[in-house]
């Protein structure tokens, strides 16, 4: 057990070793040598003892005292450390000197402790040990403060990485639920038009067919959470979506759809478009003869407008709740894509319309980089 406890003390402690053995080595025979001044063994080995021992125990309190918060009180506690360690070490050494004296390890001397010479020589040796301790610390402290600061920075890292992966689940867990938002009921209604009607009016059926073929190929596609489609895109499934719900009501619907501005590489959130004008034919009063219902999409100096216009269904209360939670989403995802850098609103107006617009400053996720 005593071997065991001996190997762990070295493992941990054999870096000083070698350096104390180095610098013993450096001062006893190279000086001596240079010098040609030899001591009596007993005299270095209580130099050393004393030397040792006041860079460890100066260090202890040096390093506890660097920890004081107020300024003042700290250059106060290193001051008394350093009057209490220069008076230990003068102490210490000459208590060893008469102890050594005592059992005959050193011939005895006329040193006296007030004598000149002993206490300068103390005070010299004692400054210049609390010097390498003062250098040790600061050594010591700026590794530990790099070991803890890399150790900060791994540890933002993994936070930033949990976070991103966070915000794409959400995302993708908006994109996946905005997907689902789209109405069944006017596909299957679709489809059952298409079936009644393709046998008595074969060209309209085709229209519809490859009208609802390219939306339910365009809503297959999965993009990546933070992936956004072009624009054009976004706008050619609003013109297929038109003209399905033109061949289910013989093209009584009142809707204009306005495009202004090159949108060639422009990008934008997907679904976001089809849910508004979705939420036109679910919600509101698209056929009416005197109010034309608008959809309005402007680029204009590096800024996405969008507009929706619609005067509001009678059916007052009908599908209300569905309708909030459908804007609310398009809220959202707005907000996960652009931070602040949009304006989304809804409103009714005194005509009795319901208003939808959308404004985006065209920063990075919409500057045209894929032309």
């Amino acid at each position: 057990m005593n071997f065991l406890n001996l190997k762990t003390f070295y493992e941990k402690y054999k870096f000083h070793l070698l350096v104390w053995s180095l610098y013993i080595v450096y001062e006893v025979f190279i000086l001596g040598l240079v010098t040609n001044r030899f001591r009596q063994p007993a005299a270095y080995l209580l130099v050393y003892i004393v030397n040792i021992s006041t860079f460890y125990i100066y260090g202890f309190f040096f390093k506890k005292a660097l920890t004081t918060q107020t300024k003042s009180l700290k250059i106060l506690k290193i001051v008394t450390l350093i009057t209490l360690v220069i008076s230990g070490y003068a102490v210490s050494t000459f208590l060893l000197i008469i102890l050594f004296e005592k059992i005959g390890l050193l011939t005895k001397s006329s040193i006296g402790f007030l004598d000149r010479e002993f206490i300068l020589s103390c005070v010299y040796r004692c400054i210049l040990y609390i010097g390498y301790s003062t250098g040790y610390v600061y050594i010591i402290k700026s590794f530990q403060d790099q070991k803890r600061l890399e150790a900060l920075e791994r540890q933002n890292l993994v936070t930033q990485i949990e976070k991103q992966a966070l915000e794409n689940d959400l995302v993708q867990s908006q994109n996946d639920y905005l997907r689902s938002q789209i109405n069944p009921h006017f596909l299957f209604n679709t489809l059952n038009f298409i079936y009644n009607d393709a046998r008595k009016k074969a060209p309209m059926a085709a229209d519809a067919i490859m009208n609802l073929s390219e939306m339910m190929r365009y809503a297959l596609k999965r993009p990546e959470a933070s992936e956004m489609v072009p624009l054009s895109e976004e706008i050619e499934q609003i013109e297929h979506l038109i003209n399905l719900h033109k061949l289910r009501t013989a093209n009584t619907i009142n809707l204009e759809l306005e495009v202004t501005g090159d949108m060639f590489g422009l990008r934008f959130p997907p679904l976001i478009l089809l849910t508004l004008v979705e939420n036109m034919f679910k919600h509101g009063n698209v056929s009416h003869s005197t109010q034309p219902a608008l959809i309005k999409i402007t680029y204009q100096q590096d800024k996405l407008h969008i507009s929706t216009i619609n005067m509001i269904n009678d059916n007052k209360g009908k599908q209300t709740a569905s309708h909030h939670v459908g804007i609310d989403n398009i809220g959202k995802r707005l907000s996960s894509f652009y931070g602040n850098d949009y304006v989304f609103s809804y409103y009714k107006d005194p005509l009795n319309r319901y208003i939808t617009e959308i404004s985006v400053t065209a920063l990075n996720p919409l500057a045209k980089l894929n032309r």
